[in-house]
């Protein structure tokens, strides 16, 4: 197991460029050995099975074609098989007399001086399944031959037999031959081979060294890098898949920026008036207790400020690591909406806002109340910051046969098209934000966190000139893989 790992390690070390040619390499050199065991080693093994099964195939046609009535049609057979496998075939009679003869080889055995029938017919006879296999050295040339002997007729009525003698060729000599034709061509094929797979493994890895070397850029902060996906699709699919990252990771970088800026201002402002009214209490008001209380007024509404702030981020951030739960419930929405819209009620008569409410018939719902409240809490919080000149707010509740639709409308300028689908993004706030309700811009990046924890469908409609509607329903059914469990 160690060195297992251990070369598994070292194998992660290698550069692609490398192990392309590695793996290229290691095919050539199989495809050379199965070449050499199979042309050099078993080519004589390989032979003999093959003329074998040549001769006993011949056998099977001779004896199926074997009948008395077409003497002609039989011979011809026979004639046509010797002269197109090289065979010698001797038909016998049951008293060993030649039947019918076919010499085509020269140095045959059963037709030369050491005819040896009557043996052969015995030893048909002798084994068990009236057929015999033999190779045999012939003694005037020196080399091997097949003798191959069968009954014709059947067991019971056994009219003939069959002898076959066919001449094994030495195929030393083919071999030598051969062997000097692979080693040249493995010597050629070898350098060639060596040549295309440097080629192809400079070819492949050539996409991909050029990718990691923009991506190194990219990791360094350089989002103006361009990846380079040119030679095979999957290096071009990947090579947009790090393009859209980086994209994205300039866009977050950007609002990263524009939240630390936008937040900094937001801090600011309250801890300088925290500080200058502290002043103001210790050096001019200490003993006017009017203004004392005023002071110490300001102070606590710019801590709440600053308290919100805090909260909004801590929310955002529990929300999007996964660890919070829902604790769902069933409550009246129309109750609850009548009950975030009173809370307003004093910054409406204190600025002037107006927030209709139309509500539709009442109706439970089972979802996490306090999180759902936040939503309707930070859709009309934004709906406030970003209304017209007119300052009015709509509120709507949709009873719907799949759920209950909330709307959020404003008087706005409305939001351009291309950034509809950033309106939801933390850090994102929009240019035309007013300072007369102060925000962090985290508000609808709870708003989508929440609701895609619940798995509620949300979205927005936007009019240029007009005004926005930001909307979400609440569904009949719940995510229950982030339900939070008791105990």
């Amino acid at each position: 197991m160690k060195l297992i790992k251990r070369i598994r390690s070292t194998l992660g070390r290698i550069p692609l460029k490398f192990s392309i040619w590695l793996y290229f390499m290691a095919f050539i050199i199989v495809v050379f050995v199965l070449l050499w065991l199979f042309q050099i080693l078993f080519l004589e093994k390989f032979y003999e099975h093959m003329k074998i099964r040549g001769v006993a195939d011949a056998a099977e046609t001779i004896v199926s074609s074997y009948t008395t009535e077409d003497t002609a049609g039989f011979n011809e057979t026979i004639n046509e098989l010797a002269v197109k496998n090289d065979l010698c075939v001797e038909v016998l009679d049951l008293y060993g007399r030649t039947y019918y003869s076919k010499h085509v080889l020269g140095e045959c055995l059963v037709h030369g001086r050491e005819n040896g029938v009557y043996v052969y017919q015995q030893k048909i006879k002798d084994s068990e399944d009236k057929r015999f296999l033999q190779k045999v050295k012939n003694p005037r040339s020196g080399n091997y031959m097949l003798l191959y002997g069968c009954m014709m007729g059947g067991d019971e009525h056994v009219t003939r037999y069959l002898l076959i003698n066919s001449a094994l060729e030495p195929v030393g000599a083919t071999v030598s031959i051969i062997k000097r034709e692979l080693m040249l061509i493995s010597v050629l094929l070898i350098i060639i081979s060596f040549i295309i797979s440097l080629f192809v493994a400079r070819r492949i890895s050539r996409p991909i060294d050029r990718i990691t070397q923009s991506a190194e850029r990219l990791a360094k902060g350089d989002f103006n890098t361009y990846f380079d996906g040119r030679g095979y699709l999957e290096a071009k699919k990947l090579a947009d898949t790090l393009t859209y990252a980086e994209k994205e990771l300039s866009r977050v970088d950007t609002m990263q920026r524009d939240l630390i800026a936008n937040v900094s201002h937001d801090l600011r402002t309250p801890l300088t008036m925290l500080k200058a009214y502290a002043e103001m209490i210790r050096d001019l008001s200490g003993d006017n207790p009017v203004k004392r209380n005023e002071h110490l007024s300001i102070i606590i509404n710019e801590t709440d400020r600053l308290s919100a702030m805090v909260n909004d981020i801590l929310d955002l951030s529990k929300l999007e690591s996964g660890k919070q739960k829902l604790n769902p419930s069933e409550f009246e929405i129309r109750a609850k909406l009548e009950a975030i819209i009173g809370r307003f009620k004093g910054i409406s008569e204190q600025m002037g806002y107006s927030i209709h409410f139309k509500p539709d018939e009442e109706r439970l719902v089972y979802c996490d109340v306090v999180k759902i409240e936040q939503v309707i809490y930070n859709l009309i919080n934004n709906a406030i910051n970003y209304t017209g000149a007119d300052k009015q707010v709509y509120v709507r509740q949709i009873n719907q046969p799949e759920g209950v639709l909330i709307e959020v409308e404003d008087t706005g300028n409305g939001i351009e098209e291309d950034k509809i689908k950033l309106i939801f993004d933390k850090y994102y706030r929009s240019e035309n934000h007013k300072r007369e309700v102060v925000g962090t811009g985290l508000g609808l990046s709870i708003v989508k966190a929440v609701l895609k924890l619940h798995g509620y469908d949300y979205g927005v409609r936007s009019i240029i000139g007009k005004g926005s509607v930001f909307w979400f329903r609440i569904g009949n059914t719940l995510n229950s893989d982030n339900i939070q469990k008791d105990g």
